[in-house]
């Protein structure tokens, strides 16, 4: 197994929700869960992986899913047995879709 954890600045805090957790983990899937932090300002990562030296593609699928939808004062939780990374983009849509609509703390509530 490897683990590798990222931690990414955002701009959208979804606020308190209750965990949403897509997926399945099994043969060539993966589960991701997001679950609310008490730091408003970062996206944290963390993913265990049962496919060892894939670290370059795992940064590319998550600065792609943290680029389109900036999340803050989220942790997101990824348990991997060999998805592929269209899988994983799409499961991590997935749960993001799931959460409350978000808002920018630095701008307070959309208008």
């Amino acid at each position: 197994m490897e683990k590798l954890h990222y931690e990414l600045a955002g701009h959208r805090a979804p606020g308190q929700f209750a965990p949403v957790l897509v997926g399945v983990v099994g043969s060539g899937n993966l589960e991701v869960m997001i679950e609310p932090t008490p730091q408003g300002t970062a996206c944290q990562i963390d993913i265990t992986t049962s496919a060892r030296g894939f670290a370059p593609i795992w940064q590319a699928v998550v600065y792609d899913f943290q680029a389109r939808h900036g999340l803050a004062g989220v942790a997101v939780s990824i348990n991997d047995m060999g998805a592929t990374p269209s899988v994983v983009s799409l499961r991590l849509d997935q749960a993001a879709a799931a959460l409350p609509a978000a808002h920018s703390p630095a701008k307070g509530a959309l208008a």
